[in-house]
């Protein structure tokens, strides 16, 4: 059974869990009916921060234009372009195994696509989770479910692994942003 989490919340993920190297970090939501009639596009990224809470360089940020990290750790599965359906609307495959050692977070994101042109804010998008899954198990881990009303953030850090010796843990974020992409990549240090 996953543990559920809260916003701020911390948990030990491989300390509980040894041998636990590839994850896959399910991301899902829901359009909300009353959204406007345009087409909403929420897309997942990851940022591999390192220790000063910045991307190395553009490289580490894995997204539906740059879907696989140079090392091989962090892989973006593809852009859902609807949201329709059951289940995870987006997925990153991560290999703990793999992270560069100077990587000492990744941050997974969710942000709305073109959301300044078309109106859209995640005010408009409900039942927004994220979970992290054992991909040699296919066990859920841990699930954090985004209760919080964003009523004018275009993107939203929803939740990060990150380095505790040598373990790691997983933090339920929930810090919303306005400006979308943009705004998160400056925040991570990207090139734009």
């Amino acid at each position: 059974m996953a543990v559920c989490l809260t916003k701020g919340q911390k948990v030990d993920l491989t300390k509980g869990n040894p041998g636990l190297t590839k994850l896959l970090i399910g991301l899902g939501w829901d359009v909300n009916k009353y959204d406007g009639g345009g087409e909403f596009d929420l897309d997942a990224a990851a940022f591999l921060c390192a220790e000063n809470g910045k991307v190395r360089n553009d490289g580490d940020f894995v997204f539906y234009g740059n879907t696989k990290h140079a090392s091989g750790s962090v892989e973006h599965t593809g852009d859902n372009r609807t949201g329709e359906g059951e289940g995870d609307d987006e997925a990153i495959n991560v290999d703990l195994s793999l992270v560069p050692a100077d990587i000492t977070t990744i941050s997974f994101t969710a942000t709305i696509y073109d959301a300044e042109t078309r109106r859209q804010n995640f005010g408009q998008v409900s039942n927004a989770y994220i979970r992290v899954v054992d991909q040699a198990s296919g066990t859920e881990l841990i699930r954090y479910d985004l209760g919080e009303d964003f009523s004018i953030e275009t993107a939203i850090v929803v939740g990060s692994l990150y380095r505790n010796g040598a373990e790691w843990k997983f933090n339920a974020v929930g810090s919303g942003f306005q400006g979308g992409l943009h705004a998160l990549c400056q925040n991570f240090g990207v090139n734009v």
